[in-house]
Formats: structure tokens, C-alpha cells, sequence
């Protein structure tokens, strides 16, 4: 229990969707710090025993839970809700799935696969991927948004202009995020906890892994943001620049296709210079491997290269 926090939401009051019409579980003030008990991605499908024939039978209608929503008193379309992230608490158990026709590259891994890993929450030591890998964590959420304005209930699964499903791994201890309100209250909500997420999560699943959240919601009044927006506390990558990185690149008129091409020689790489299996390489890279754009003005072709951090083999 935090002794700091002013409430509990337990994770039994959660939902599918955002929706200004959903009740909110609590009500409080700005500057208030609560405790939210979150779910994982598969809302405990996955247990330390689960094997990739498991995947086929996840319930899509109960992914990305979100736990709240929260209504701020005062909040208003046009504020700003600011998000502290205290500290994160995780359950020591995660899986990353390949998921069949999802990812950046469902054409070519179109069969289910799973790993569950074993993490040690307190230490937050790097877990392991079979008898030489080592996967640096960094916990954070994934899914952390507010209402929208629109009617209706809308899914959890894309990102938005209020949030949802960012998935941005710098959403760790210690960053600020600022998120557009635009309903009364901004009913807030969090879920899909992370132990650790490359950049991109190029096969669509990370470390998912229950855990709980400390964090403190607080206004900017007459922020008018466009979108989301947040401030580190740090250097971002210092738990993986340790060894140096391996890259990899796609150059061509598409980012998409190019990202792809990155990603896919990378896989190679690793096969080749480790011996992994290419879906096991594909589900490494989507733990903490990065994708970035080298190159997006010389047209007509683009350049995305891909990071790999050499600290996981070392």
C-alpha cells in the first residue's frame, strides 16, 4: 500500500474502452497521488505454465483493461491534465506474444508464439531470454488516456488524441505527461503495464506484465495541447546504452515498408550471429530493440534504421 497516496483504485473497477458516459470509480482533487492496481494486456489470460496455443484463445473483447476512470474536480475541455508518474510496482511475471495477424510483420509470422518470462520485481534485474539473452526493464503503461469528446464508446486499442494506446516506453518514473482534456472531470484511466517495450514493439506485444501504479493527477488550466505531450526526468536509454548497439536499416519511399526491411535484417542478424530462431528474434526485438527515423527529407527515399541493444548478448 502507498502510505504517500491519497486513494486506491483496485483493479476490479476497470474497462474496455473510453467512453465519456462511464461512471467514474473515484473523484479528487488536483494534486492528489493515487494507487492504481492495473491489469495486464490479456486481463490474466497468460499464467507462468501458458504455451503458444494459448494465444489462440485470447478474448479480444478483454484486452488493454483500464483501470478508473478517475473524475478531477475542476477539470474542463481545453485544461491540460498532468500526469506524475511515481513509481511503478511490479508482479515479477510477463509474456510477449506473436499474436496471429498483428504486428509490423503478421505476413511473415503468421503462426501464434509466446514467451513468458520470470522477472525479479524488486531488483528489476534483467530478464532472462533463454541461456544467454538478458532483457534490461524499464516498467511503465501503455494504455493512459482520458475521455474523448465524441459519443459513444471507443476501442482501447489504437492511440489518440487524448491518449489510449500509446505505448511510449519514456512513460516511466519520474516523466510528466500532459493530455488534452476535453470532457468535464477528464476521466482518466491507465492499464496495459509494461516491464520493458523497444521502440515501435515491432511484433505488438511487449514484457505485458501486471502491475501496479503510483502517480499524481494534477490541471494546467488553458494548456489547449493538440495532442499528448510529456517531459523525462533524464536520459532515456541509459538501461540499455551500456554496450553499444548493433543497426540494421530499410531505405525506400515507404516508412512502413522500410521499417519492415529494418527490422527483418535485424532478425537475420541475430539468427545468424546468436543462433535464435527468426520468431524468437522477432519477439526479442519487440522487448528492446528501436526503431528509428535516420532520414526523412531526402526524397524520394526514406532511411529507418533499427537498434539493437548489444548489452542483452553480452
Amino acid at each position: 500500500m502507498c502510505v504517500a497516496c491519497n486513494y486506491t483504485i483496485h483493479r476490479d473497477r476497470h474497462n474496455f474502452g473510453w467512453s465519456r458516459d462511464i461512471e467514474p470509480v473515484l473523484v479528487c482533487q488536483p494534486g492528489e497521488t493515487i494507487h492504481f492496481e492495473c491489469l495486464d494486456a490479456a486481463n490474466g489470460h497468460f499464467s507462468r505454465d501458458s504455451k503458444a496455443a494459448d494465444v489462440q484463445t485470447l478474448d479480444f473483447s478483454k484486452v488493454n483493461p483500464v483501470t478508473g476512470p478517475v473524475y478531477v474536480e475542476g477539470a474542463a475541455p481545453g485544461d491540460a491534465l498532468k500526469i506524475t508518474f511515481r513509481k511503478f510496482i511490479p508482479s515479477g511475471l510477463g509474456w510477449t506474444a506473436n499474436i496471429p495477424g498483428f504486428g509490423l510483420l503478421a505476413d511473415q509470422f503468421p503462426d501464434p508464439a509466446l514467451h513468458m518470462w520470470s522477472y525479479d520485481p524488486a531488483t528489476l534485474a534483467p530478464a532472462a531470454f533463454g541461456p544467454k539473452g538478458r532483457v534490461p526493464l524499464k516498467p511503465f503503461a501503455g494504455e493512459i488516456g482520458v475521455a474523448p469528446a465524441e459519443p459513444g464508446l471507443h476501442s482501447v486499442v489504437p492511440p489518440r488524441r487524448v491518449g489510449g494506446n500509446l505505448d511510449i516506453r519514456d512513460l516511466a518514473a519520474g516523466t510528466t505527461l500532459y493530455l488534452p482534456v476535453e470532457v468535464e472531470g477528464a476521466l482518466f484511466s491507465i492499464g496495459d503495464t509494461h516491464a520493458a517495450q523497444g521502440d515501435g514493439e515491432v511484433c505488438g506485444t511487449a514484457i505485458e506484465s501486471q502491475m501496479n501504479v503510483e502517480l499524481t493527477l494534477d490541471l494546467v488550466k488553458g494548456a489547449n495541447l493538440k495532442s499528448p505531450r510529456f517531459t523525462t526526468d533524464g536520459p532515456v536509454t541509459r538501461h540499455l546504452d551500456g554496450a553499444g548497439y548493433e543497426a540494421t536499416t530499410g531505405i525506400g519511399p515507404d516508412l512502413m515498408t522500410a521499417a519492415g526491411e529494418s527490422v527483418m535484417r535485424m532478425i537475420d542478424l541475430l539468427a545468424a550471429d546468436h543462433g535464435l530462431a527468426p520468431i524468437d528474434a522477432y519477439l526479442l526485438l519487440s522487448v528492446c530493440g528501436d526503431l528509428r527515423i535516420s532520414e526523412i527529407v531526402d526524397m524520394p527515399n526514406w532511411v529507418v534504421s533499427f537498434y539493437f541493444p548489444r548489452i542483452v548478448f553480452s
